[in-house]
């Protein structure tokens, strides 16, 4: 698997590259599977330690939130919304959604300062896994709310 790496200097969050990162990670763990409830916390870890792992590589001096959750496709669909209030500078968001026939899964990776807030609602019954890499950032200073709501 390829090794991404930048060099600290870098700023600003690039949600392309990280959106990338996160779909070859979701591909790779879900690709060629169909809906199993017994392998959901298997997949939803693997998926997350392994963005996590991809997205430290990038040798930047950032804090990650990556959330993940699969579910059954039903007639019901997935909904997921979350919120950040963050300086949009330097910060950022992305959402993969991925599905096959079986399932949906979405995941949503947050880059924020040292004073962001983040609130996460899902609205579908899953397994969800998240983890949370916290480096040492000074705060900043110009905060701005933004919302994103993946359809």
């Amino acid at each position: 698997m390829e090794e991404y790496h930048r060099h600290c200097d870098e700023v600003g969050f690039n949600a392309e590259e990280a959106h990338n990162i996160v779909k070859e990670c979701v591909d790779g763990v879900l690709g060629g599977e169909d809906y199993d409830h017994n392998n959901i916390n298997q997949w939803t870890a693997s998926i997350v330690e392994q963005s996590l792992t991809h997205l430290v590589k990038l040798g930047k001096a950032y804090k990650y939130i990556v959330t993940c959750a699969v579910v059954q496709k039903s007639a019901y669909g997935f909904h997921t919304a979350s919120s950040c209030f963050w300086d949009t500078t330097s910060d950022g968001t992305c959402t993969v959604r991925w599905e096959n026939r079986t399932m949906n899964c979405g995941v949503s990776l947050c880059r924020p300062g040292w004073s962001a807030v983040v609130r996460f609602r899902l609205t579908a019954s899953s397994a969800c896994q998240v983890q949370v890499i916290l480096l040492t950032q000074p705060p900043e200073l110009e905060l701005q709310a933004r919302a994103t709501t993946p359809g």
